[in-house]
């Protein structure tokens, strides 16, 4: 579609306009690619490179995937999608699965500033298939000023206390809307 100004904001004609309960989270939307490091007790450091991206379809969520590699190797490191929802003002649900076996559901405020948005989710529960790595608890962070996303992700997991494991600084690609018009609440 074409961008046109409306009311003082864009919008894009031709697409679906996003769902009134994802105006606190909007600028999430876009692709974002940037580079991270992490670590934990149990794994050697390592730098990643990352592409995640949030779009939306008209309805109360927005959908997400991610995908990591190695920053010196190239190679597969972590994958996960899911969606995010919006759950009333200033709160958040995010339901994610991981390629590793996990499915995490998080809960948490949102707080909006005047260049963006900051998250913090904490899960409130999680399953795991048979051959899994055990994780019991996973806590991200997340803050949006402007084309700059930066994250960090803490976990309690494979018998470890809760502690950092993530952190990531993304940039958005270009090309994204990040005003479009709230429609109604059906879902």
């Amino acid at each position: 579609g074409r961008t046109v100004p409306v009311g003082g904001r864009t919008a894009t004609v031709g697409a679906v306009e996003l769902h009134e309960a994802l105006a606190e989270v909007a600028c999430l939307l876009g692709t974002w690619q940037g580079e991270g490091e992490g670590g934990y007790p149990t794994v050697e450091s390592f730098r990643y490179r990352e592409t995640a991206t949030f779009e939306h379809v008209g309805k109360p969520r927005i959908s997400y995937r991610n995908a990591t590699e190695n920053a010196s190797t190239g190679l597969p490191l972590h994958a996960e999608s899911g969606f995010l929802r919006g759950a009333g003002p200033g709160r958040a649900e995010f339901v994610l699965a991981y390629g590793s076996g996990i499915v995490d559901v998080e809960e948490g405020e949102v707080t909006v500033h005047p260049d963006g948005v900051a998250l913090h989710l904490r899960t409130t529960g999680i399953a795991r298939t048979a051959t899994a790595k055990e994780v019991l608890t996973i806590e991200r962070r997340i803050t949006v000023a402007g084309d700059t996303l930066r994250y960090q992700v803490a976990m309690g997991a494979v018998g470890q206390p809760h502690q950092h494991h993530l952190a990531a600084v993304l940039t958005r690609l270009g090309g994204a809307d990040r005003s479009p018009r709230p429609r109604g609440s059906d879902d």
